[in-house]
């Protein structure tokens, strides 16, 4: 079983900076995939981006690719997503999710193990 806690979310005005944390317990090992998915309201949860928990690659979607960063502390268990240069549009709450599989999916489906979502606010 796996428990992850997000943390870090907040207010910030656009072109501003936020880091968000996931704190994982439980059974992760090198080969777990770990994801950051967003959902805004009304709208689906959709994906932000995942690396194997390892971390040799990371994949993000097109509307974040080079503002967001993701990395990883594992003798901390803690993945983190580095969000800079936020929009309006990036508001949303932002979850973590974890799957023991090698190939980083970027489907909701792909993953079973989620966390309780923490909110980002982008002010203009």
């Amino acid at each position: 079983q796996v428990q992850l806690v997000e943390s870090g979310g907040g207010l910030v005005q656009a072109g501003g900076s936020l880091r968000l944390s996931c704190a994982a317990s439980g059974r992760i090992f090198s080969w777990y995939t770990m994801a950051w998915f967003r959902q805004a309201p009304g709208k689906e949860r959709e994906f932000v981006a995942a690396s194997s928990w390892s971390g040799s690659s990371t994949y993000y979607a097109d509307s974040v690719k080079g503002r967001f960063t993701g990395s990883r502390d594992i003798a901390k268990n803690t993945v983190y997503l580095q969000m800079n240069m936020l929009k309006p549009e990036d508001t949303a709450v932002y979850y973590c999710a974890a799957e023991p599989s090698r190939f980083p999916g970027r489907l909701k489906n792909d993953y079973n193990y989620w966390g309780q979502g923490t909110q980002v606010t982008v002010s203009s």
